[in-house]
């Protein structure tokens, strides 16, 4: 019997062993791994960036990440997409600071009593910065509030699912999320004052 067949007979293998083949370089574990994540790594980004195109870019330097990375990482729980998410939400902080500082550049080489193109790039953008201080609030969160926040308001995964990854009753997710929701509302009005 091919592996193929044995695979076929007792379901879809877990992210866990999928990770070990492609740590060995196997392609089909990896496609495999893409096509089961890329969906919600997807949507993930464009919560974090509220553009398509730049969620594309993000989905396919996540991947990318994660084939450089295959003998390197290792999964913290059996599923891949925590993982994933991280990579996601660090890599659109990276391309945010960049832009960040493009604009800056941009105003300072501007002179003022023209129209200033940077404050349209700004304005259209406003959005992109809202969601960026979100995400950058969830960085201070303690572990266990980021882990919760990354999966459950970022990542739209459900509470069941958000339990059974993180091996806790779903009441238990839906209390971290209410604590959570409540220490970001903390952490974003601190940081507008």
């Amino acid at each position: 019997m091919t592996e193929t067949t044995e695979r076929a007979d007792v379901g879809p293998p877990p992210d866990a062993q999928l990770w070990d083949l492609i740590a060995k370089g196997d392609h089909a574990a990896f496609a495999e791994l893409f096509e089961r994540h890329a969906e919600a790594v997807w949507n993930y980004a464009y919560r974090l960036t509220a553009s398509w195109s730049q969620a594309e870019d993000l989905l396919s330097a996540t991947f990318l990440t994660a084939w450089r990375k295959r003998g390197e990482a290792r999964l913290v729980r059996d599923s891949a997409l925590p993982w994933l998410y991280t990579v996601t939400a660090n890599r659109a902080r990276t391309e945010w600071r960049a832009s960040r500082r493009a604009l800056r550049l941009v105003a300072k080489l501007v002179p003022q009593d023209e129209h200033d193109h940077a404050e349209d790039v700004a304005t259209r953008t406003d959005a992109q910065r809202r969601l960026a201080a979100v995400v950058a609030a969830i960085a201070k969160l303690p572990r266990a509030e980021r882990e919760i926040a990354q999966l459950c308001l970022l990542g739209d995964m459900s509470t069941a699912d958000a339990a059974t990854l993180l091996g806790i009753t779903e009441s238990s997710v839906r209390a971290r999320v209410s604590r959570t929701r409540a220490h970001l509302r903390d952490l974003t009005s601190e940081d507008s004052q």
